[in-house]
C-alpha cells in the first residue's frame, strides 16, 4: 500500500463519518490520529456535540471488535475488566469484561469514581488486565477513546493526572457553526433515514497504516522544534507550574506523523507540529495561579508557546 492509498483509505473513513456527523472534522481527524498511533484519546465537550456518536461511528467502520463502557458512580472495577464466576462443573471460570476489546468507548469516564477509573489504567498502559492471580493479555490493535463533560459539572470526578496523561490526545468538541446546526436540525428533526453502515477497513489494514505512520519521515529540524516546544513548557514558569514529560515529546512527534499521512504528505511539517501541540499538550500542562487569574485556558498558553 502506497501514500495514495493510504490517504484513500483514510478519506473513505472521514467520508463515512460525515453521512451520521455533520461538521466536526477536526475531532474527526484527532479520532483518526489515535488509531493511527495505536494510541488512546480523550473528547471533551458539552452534551450533545456527537462525541459518543463519532466514536460509534468510527467503530462501526471498522472491523474491530467494538464494547462500551458506560461509567456512572457506582460503576465498579470488575464491572470493566470482569470477575470470576462459578460454572455448572463449579468451577471458578474468568469472565472478561467489555475492556476485552479493540476499541473501547469510555462514555463519560468523569462520571466514574477513582478506584473505577484506574481500572482502566493498567489496560491502557500495559495493555494486560490482572484479576486475582491471573493476567490477561489483550488483543491487538487496542485503544480507549473516553469521553468527558468539562469538570466543573455536577457528580464528577476529575481525572488523576497519571491518568490524564496515558491518552495521547485531548481532544476538544467545539460547538457548530449556523450552517452545520441548521444541517443538524434538518438531518435529524425533519428526516427519519437511519444511516445503515458498514465497516470499510479491515484490522490488517489499519495495523499496516500504523506500521507506515511510524515510518513517516521527520526532518532533525522539525524533531528539535518539537522538542524545543515540549521543553518550554517546563521553563514558562509565569505560565506553566508543572510542564509535560518526555512521553509528550514522543507523542507529538507520532501524532504529526500521522497527520502528515492522512494529509497525503511523505514528511512531517512545521504546521503538523503546530497543529498537533493543542490536543498533545491540553492536558499535560499545569498552569499557575497568575495564568488562570488571567483566564487564560490551556489552549491560550499553547498558542503563547507556539508563538
Amino acid at each position: 500500500m502506497r501514500l495514495e492509498e493510504a490517504k484513500q483509505n483514510l478519506d473513505l473513513v472521514i467520508s463515512e463519518v460525515r453521512k451520521v456527523v455533520v461538521g466536526q472534522t477536526e475531532m474527526v481527524k484527532d479520532v483518526l490520529v489515535a488509531v493511527l498511533t495505536d494510541s488512546h484519546a480523550l473528547l471533551e465537550g458539552y452534551p450533545g456535540l456527537a462525541k459518543t456518536l463519532t466514536v460509534k461511528t468510527i467503530g462501526s467502520l471498522m472491523d474491530l471488535k467494538f464494547s462500551r463502557i458506560q461509567n456512572t458512580p457506582d460503576l465498579m472495577p470488575s464491572d470493566i475488566t470482569g470477575t470470576y464466576i462459578v460454572n455448572e462443573k463449579r468451577e471458578f471460570k474468568f469472565q472478561p469484561g467489555p475492556v476485552f476489546a479493540n476499541i473501547v468507548l469510555a462514555d463519560e469516564i468523569n462520571r466514574a469514581a477513582p478506584k473505577t477509573q484506574s481500572a482502566l489504567l493498567e489496560a491502557m498502559q500495559e495493555r494486560q488486565v490482572t484479576v486475582g492471580n491471573a493476567t490477561y493479555k489483550l488483543e491487538r490493535p487496542f485503544f480507549v477513546l473516553a469521553t468527558m463533560n468539562p469538570i466543573e459539572q455536577e457528580g464528577t470526578f476529575a481525572l488523576p493526572e497519571a491518568q490524564a496523561d496515558r491518552f495521547l490526545l485531548k481532544i476538544k468538541a467545539p460547538y457548530p457553526s449556523m450552517e452545520e446546526e441548521l444541517e443538524i436540525v434538518e438531518r435529524y428533526a425533519e428526516s427519519n433515514n437511519q444511516v445503515r453502515l458498514k465497516p470499510v477497513m479491515k484490522k490488517e489494514t489499519i495495523e499496516y497504516l500504523q506500521e507506515l505512520t511510524r515510518q513517516v519521515p521527520i526532518a532533525r529540524d522539525i524533531k528539535r522544534y518539537a522538542v524545543d516546544l515540549i521543553r518550554l513548557t517546563r521553563t514558562k514558569k509565569d505560565l506553566i507550574e508543572y510542564g509535560a514529560s518526555p512521553r509528550a515529546s514522543i507523542g507529538l512527534i507520532l501524532a504529526s506523523k500521522a497527520r502528515a499521512l492522512m494529509e497525503g504528505r511523505n514528511y512531517v511539517s512545521k504546521e503538523d507540529i503546530k497543529n498537533m501541540a493543542f490536543p498533545i499538550l491540553r492536558h499535560r500542562i499545569i498552569l499557575t495561579f497568575e495564568a488562570e487569574r488571567n483566564n487564560l485556558s490551556e489552549d491560550d498558553v499553547i498558542r503563547e508557546l507556539i508563538k
